[in-house]
């Protein structure tokens, strides 16, 4: 039978119920296949090619479905919620288009014996419901000390960086996120608490040396230095004062023009444009040497000064600048006058007219560090740091991408560990007693034929510690039934990696989140049951049915 939207429009394609499935569960398990080998701290790496030949090497399943070309309608469907996951929480992708892959695969199974697919939804929608009650029971809450955030920082590094640099860098990712979290609110206050904001945290890229001088700066890195070069290159005890306000001549907004007829009236014009900048900078220098200025023989020492702007200082007044030793920096990013205030301490001023010395931060270090071309301006040693900068070094473009992106999913994961208070055990742990539970207790009480799907549901969840095993290079099948008999002795039991034996996570350390997870569980069921639900596919837009040629 010819499908009944042909009748209406003859050139659209459409493909029915049977075969519909059969796409959507080939687009799903293809997917999962591309994805599948770069799951868990054993997975390979996928190198991608843009059209200008630019190389990106990647782990990271959200850098690799956002930067693929995917065509296949219901691939590039599951590829849009796993990125819309890593949006949300940060983490999880490559396992929720495993799972979806697998929840069709699964479901495949019993329709092919003839099971309605609405039969096989409805039990995944019970299962996904018995699976985040159980979820609730299943994680830990947990005092987060530092130990213990290092652990989850690795745990969500480890899967996308080598070994030794995920060690490294989980202390630095956690000492980053303690230093810009908020204080904790006390039990009984029902003050607002306010959340970590990540994006005080700067992530600067400098390209040289190697991967592992990846550090954390106490303070903050500034993409440019100082435009004049007889401004100090590096000063100590020095006083910090933030601007907005443009030091140069600034043309009008509206398209005004001033006419003169001799030169005499030009230099007059020119001398009054001069000295309404000249005025704005002697405050600031007058401010300088009311804070600065010493005794010749004073003991103590010796103090500097520093301007930031966000607008532009012209050179003359650059020179009158350095002229007096202060080390200017002009058109500084908006976000880095936020950080600059919480680093050093001070308040960010619109205009000079009333300028304090209390409106000034303070900072133990300033210098500008030169690579080839470029200048980088590094502000340390400042007392209380509230924003942080995370210094990413890599002797190369590829390497530098993808200590970026690790770095992204491991203060996530933190973030998310201190907002959740809750940890789940990783390594597959979650997956092998969620899948136990749902086939023994849940089953039992789903009614009719509802049980396959949570059957299903069951066995799809397997996937997790199946590819991990495949990954580690493990017999599949010896692993997953070493992890089942483990588990019905009641033990909470992930897979080790080095040995392929059953292991308890939460001695070695191994944790994930809790809302990566619940994320995933919502997810994965959704995409499925609307895959499951899709009995026709039609290519019938509006483009589709121009003629040929146009």
């Amino acid at each position: 039978m010819s499908s009944s939207i042909e009748l209406i429009n003859p050139k659209a394609e459409s493909v029915r119920r049977a075969a519909a499935l059969q796409v959507n569960t080939n687009g799903a398990m293809g997917l999962a296949n591309v994805v599948k080998s770069n799951l868990g701290p054993r997975g390979t790496l996928k190198m991608l090619v843009d059209g200008a030949g630019q190389i990106k090497m990647t782990k990271d399943g959200k850098v690799l479905l956002s930067e693929m070309q995917i065509q296949n309608p219901t691939a590039a469907m599951i590829a849009r919620t796993a990125v819309a996951q890593d949006d949300q929480v940060g983490d999880g992708t490559t396992s929720v288009v495993l799972l979806v892959g697998e929840l069709l695969k699964q479901a495949d199974r019993y329709i092919s014996e003839g099971v309605h697919p609405t039969v096989i939804a409805e039990g995944f929608d019970v299962a996904k419901k018995e699976a985040l009650a159980f979820l609730d029971a299943f994680k830990q809450p947990n005092k987060l000390d530092r130990a213990t955030l290092i652990n989850v920082a690795h745990t969500s590094l480890a899967t996308k960086l080598n070994a030794s640099l995920a060690k490294q860098l989980a202390a630095d990712v956690v000492d980053a996120v303690s230093a810009i979290r908020p204080p904790p609110k006390s039990k009984d206050s029902t003050e607002w608490q306010n959340p970590i904001d990540l994006h005080m945290i700067e992530i600067m890229k400098m390209q040289h040396r190697t991967a592992s001088e990846t550090q954390l700066v106490r303070g903050l890195v500034l993409d440019h230095g100082a435009r004049h070069p007889d401004m100090p290159k590096r000063m100590e005890n020095a006083f910090i004062l933030t601007l907005n306000v443009s030091l140069e001549y600034e043309k009008t907004q509206v398209n005004s023009s001033f006419f003169y007829s001799n030169a005499e009236q030009r230099e007059k014009l020119v001398e009054s444009e001069r000295k309404f900048t000249d005025a704005k900078v002697r405050k600031i220098i007058e401010l300088k040497k009311l804070v600065c200025d010493q005794a010749v023989d004073a003991k103590e020492k010796r103090k500097n000064f520093v301007v930031v702007n966000q607008k532009g200082i012209d050179p003359l007044s650059l020179d009158l600048f350095a002229k007096n030793g202060i080390f200017a920096v002009r058109r500084a990013k908006r976000r880095n006058m936020e950080r600059l205030q919480l680093v050093c301490g001070g308040i960010a001023q619109n205009s000079v007219d009333d300028l304090t010395p209390s409106v000034l931060g303070w900072a133990g270090l300033v210098y500008e560090h030169t690579l080839g071309e470029e200048k980088f301006t590094f502000i340390e040693e400042v007392r209380e740091p509230k924003s942080v900068t995370l210094l990413i070094k890599g002797p190369n473009a590829h390497t530098i991408h993808q200590i970026q992106d690790a770095l992204r999913d491991g203060l996530r994961a933190v973030k998310n560990a201190i907002e959740d208070e809750a940890l789940v055990p990783g390594a597959g742990a979650f997956e092998v007693a969620c899948s136990a539970h749902l086939s023994g207790p849940v089953k039992k009480s789903a009614k009719g034929r509802g049980k396959m799907g949570v059957q299903a549901f069951a066995d799809a969840l397997l996937i997790i510690p199946k590819t991990l095993a495949q990954n580690g290079g493990f017999d599949v099948q010896d692993v997953v039934v070493a992890l089942q008999d483990e588990q019905a002795e009641g033990n909470t039991v992930g897979l080790d990696l080095q040995s392929g034996e059953p292991f308890d996570p939460t001695v070695e350390g191994i944790w994930d989140n809790y809302r990566v997870k619940r994320q995933m569980l919502h997810s994965c069921s959704v995409i499925a049951v609307n895959l499951l639900s899709t009995d026709e596919i039609l290519r019938a837009g509006r483009s589709s049915l121009k003629p040929d040629g146009q």
